[in-house]
């Protein structure tokens, strides 16, 4: 009978017949098992309530007879925990609160101990031996065995904590093998068999996870840890897209940056005239590192550079002795001609190339910061129809500024000067085309854009191929920062001049419209903007040639109209295309008057 009593239980059960006195002083841990039977009730499965109940009466008087059947091993796996608990009670008389305090002080360090904490001793055997009592569930046992301290506990995470193991036992049960590991803790609290201590504090050690109830804490640790893992799941999703959006902003903001220096560098655009590159390198040099860039409205291709001056000089200011050295002194014999900015002289630098240096008249009124400001953006402006800025000079109140040289003299020269060869008509629509490509681009393509505010046929320079070169854009804005104290000044030329210009000083892109169509009439007439020697009334050339217009526009009749020096050899619609053009910049409305880009196309494609 003992014998069998110790194979199941390993003598946890032996014991209590032994010492019957124990049992006697049981009773009062009878109680506690009512009250312990509270903290089952507040645990889901109430038969952990019942097993202790019936715990303590089995091993009073029938442990014997009970033990060696399976009754004991139902009671033991059903109560596995509270009666190793109920046990160690009564084998804790013998070591009155050394064996309480182990079992009580792993549950709830804080609350046993306080009352059991006069014996130190009985927290050192706990330290020693809490790892198996805490692995094993004594603590959730420990409800039966001290009818205060459960409720203590119970109220705490761990009665909600025993119910998931006081179910899982019963489980077990059906295995004589598990209530072998529930005792070995009983046993290891009382520490009073060395074999199974050794054998049995071996398995707890491996559960140990400093966690008063070992298998449901386990539990609730894996719960909680699948609750914290998925939270930690979300927080990092978060934090992810947090950070995409912040990396996704800082490549907004930067290619944002990117643009704006793309549009505002150098103040060059490309051109949407259709010309080659190998014309425009003929007259632009550019330092390497500019850019093609090609504008989407026309096949032109233009090389900007941010750096000053885009002759490839690299050194756009130029000091006073150098340009007079250039132009002999600035003698007679080097003048190209004089207008209302100043007088211009050729020169030739040391390099060999030939050079149109303008001495302006604009004196030492405008601020030296003011006149770099504006030659560098005329500077930076190139286009294969433009005369290019190569650099200034700026000493004392003297301005001069450096250009490139154009050899063929001007538009007004070829038309109205004396001895001079008849230009054949497809010249007058290349030159028109030209000039009309150079304008737009300072309209449309520049930024800022230029209004050049004084257009005439001799601001129109000739190469020797008969290309068109606009010069002088930038300079009435030159003058007019130079003459602060002139509020009111309309710049540019009698004849040339729009109508509500000279009225009011309302300064448009249809200004220059006005203007090229003077110059267009121009071609198409062979007579000047304003001549003298014409009859009274017929002196301006707009207001003679409207009616001849408008009765050319409706009867396709040229004649009275047109240069009679060309002698009818002009294409009949290409006249009648370009007499149309001519006829609408001239209108009186400024607001009728098409754009310089609508003029390029139509003269770029005559028969459109």
């Amino acid at each position: 009978m003992n014998g069998l009593g110790r194979n199941p239980p390993p003598s946890p059960i032996v014991p209590p017949p032994s010492r019957t006195p124990p049992p006697n002083s049981n009773p009062p841990a009878s109680p506690p098992p009512p009250l312990s039977s509270r903290p089952p009730v507040s645990s889901p499965p109430p038969p952990t309530a019942k097993p202790p109940a019936n715990s303590p009466p089995p091993p009073s008087s029938k442990p014997p007879e009970t033990s060696p059947p399976p009754p004991p091993a139902s009671v033991p796996p059903t109560s596995s925990p509270p009666p190793p608990a109920s046990v160690p009670p009564r084998n804790s008389p013998p070591p009155p609160p050394a064996s309480v305090p182990p079992t009580n002080s792993p549950p709830p360090p804080a609350s046993v101990p306080p009352r059991n904490s006069p014996p130190p001793p009985a927290s050192l055997p706990p330290r020693s031996s809490p790892p198996p009592p805490p692995a094993s569930v004594p603590p959730k046992s420990s409800p039966p065995p001290p009818a205060s301290t459960p409720p203590k506990n119970s109220p705490p995470p761990p009665p909600s904590v025993p119910p998931p193991i006081s179910p899982s036992p019963p489980r077990l049960t059906p295995d004589p093998p598990a209530p072998q590991p529930i005792p070995s803790p009983t046993n290891s609290t009382p520490g009073s068999s060395p074999p199974p201590s050794k054998s049995q504090l071996a398995p707890p050690p491996t559960p140990s996870n400093n966690s008063t109830p070992n298998a449901t804490e386990n539990s609730n640790s894996t719960g909680n840890g699948g609750i914290g893992t998925g939270g930690a799941i979300a927080i990092a999703v978060v934090v992810g897209l947090v950070v995409l959006s912040l990396v996704g902003l800082v490549v907004w903001c930067f290619r944002r940056q990117r643009k704006k220096e793309s549009r505002l560098v150098g103040y060059i655009m490309p051109s949407p005239l259709g010309s080659s590159p190998r014309s425009d390198s003929s007259h632009v040099k550019t330092h390497s590192s500019a850019p093609l860039v090609r504008n989407v409205s026309g096949s032109d291709y233009v090389y900007s550079s941010a750096e000053q001056g885009g002759l490839g000089n690299s050194r756009p200011w130029f000091s006073f002795e150098e340009l007079a050295k250039a132009t002999n002194g600035f003698s007679a014999h080097n003048l190209l001609g004089e207008g209302g900015f100043g007088s211009v002289y050729r020169g030739c630098l040391p390099d060999g190339r030939e050079i149109a240096v303008k001495q302006l008249k604009i004196g030492g009124g405008q601020g030296e910061r003011e006149f770099k400001a504006e030659v560098e953006i005329i500077s930076r402006i190139h286009h294969r129809h433009l005369v290019s800025l190569v650099g200034y000079c700026i000493s004392e109140n003297r301005r001069l500024l450096v250009y490139d040289y154009v050899p063929n003299n001007t538009l007004y020269y070829h038309l109205h000067g004396e001895g001079q060869p008849v230009l054949d008509w497809a010249t007058r629509v290349k030159i028109a085309a030209g000039s009309a490509r150079g304008l737009a681009y300072l309209h449309e393509d520049c930024h800022p854009r230029i209004i050049h505010r004084d257009i005439k046929s001799s601001n129109i320079l000739l190469d020797n191929n008969f290309e068109a070169r606009v010069s002088d854009f930038g300079l009435a804005k030159l003058a007019l920062d130079a003459n602060t104290h002139i509020t009111t000044r309309v710049m540019g030329t009698f004849g040339y001049v729009a109508p509500e210009y000279a009225s009011s000083g309302k300064l448009t892109e249809k200004s220059d419209v006005y203007s090229f169509g003077v110059v267009l009439l121009e071609l198409i007439t062979g007579r000047k903007p304003v001549d003298a020697s014409q009859p009274l009334g017929d002196e301006s050339l707009v207001e003679w040639a409207r009616p001849l217009l408008s009765h050319a526009l409706e009867s396709e009749e040229f004649e009275g109209l047109v240069d009679p020096r060309l002698e009818k050899n002009f294409v009949d619609s290409e006249m009648l295309q370009l007499i149309g053009i001519a006829a609408a910049c001239v209108r009186h409305s400024s607001a009728k008057r098409p754009r310089m880009g609508q003029v390029m196309f139509y003269l770029v494609m005559p028969n459109a």
